[in-house]
């Protein structure tokens, strides 16, 4: 498998969920401005959508969108529990949350990063930020991960989303639970080996 990846973006979730899984793979970089990966190719012609991460499976076959992505890599591993098996009521809840995290937060940081955004637009996105971290924060009060079940993907995708919080320079503090996730996952060996591939160590 071949994952296109830029660093510390979304594609982060499935580099973790990879080595986290421990699949043979490879990696190739796109610059997301210019749309030419590492070795020189158009990632335009790789992924019509222009965007990371892609999944080039060992078939040929394309997979994007991460919380999909990251699903398939769960459900190639069945023994490593990354994700409730399908058709269980916990796998609607890992969905409910991988939505969530898209839609809700991954969303939200969206203007911080695109140069036409406004101060106001900028001000809506933090107003909804809080109001949705504040939430997160208080389920996971009480337990490690979001599913009673224990660490899954979606504690992969939030803990690369809450990571965005420090390069826009929104506080944390507030929010103790999300703290304590944040250095829980981010102390796993699978997610340390990711950062210092992708130099972000």
């Amino acid at each position: 498998m071949k994952l296109y990846f830029s660093p510390g973006v979304c594609s982060l979730s499935p580099h973790i969920v990879l080595e986290e899984s421990g699949p043979a793979y490879n990696t190739e970089q796109v610059d997301l401005r210019t749309k030419i990966t590492a070795t020189g190719a158009d990632y335009s012609a790789v992924n019509p959508k222009g965007y990371v991460p892609a999944l080039e499976l060992d078939n040929g076959v394309l997979l994007t969108e991460g919380p999909a992505i990251i699903q398939f890599l769960a459900d190639q591993v069945p023994d490593r529990q990354l994700a409730p098996a399908n058709g269980t009521l916990a796998r609607y809840q890992l969905q409910r949350w991988l939505t969530f995290i898209g839609t809700e937060l991954h969303k939200s940081f969206t203007p911080f990063f695109k140069p036409d955004s406004t101060p106001d637009m900028k001000a809506a996105a933090q107003a909804n930020l809080k109001q949705r971290l504040g939430y997160v924060n208080t389920e996971l009060a009480g337990r490690e991960y979001l599913l009673p079940e224990g660490y899954s993907v979606a504690d992969i995708y939030l803990f690369v989303v809450l990571s965005w919080a420090r390069v826009i320079k929104l506080d944390l503090t507030p929010w103790p639970q999300l703290q304590a996730f944040q250095a829980r996952v981010g102390a796993r060996p699978a997610v340390q080996r990711t950062l210092k591939a992708e130099g972000l160590a």
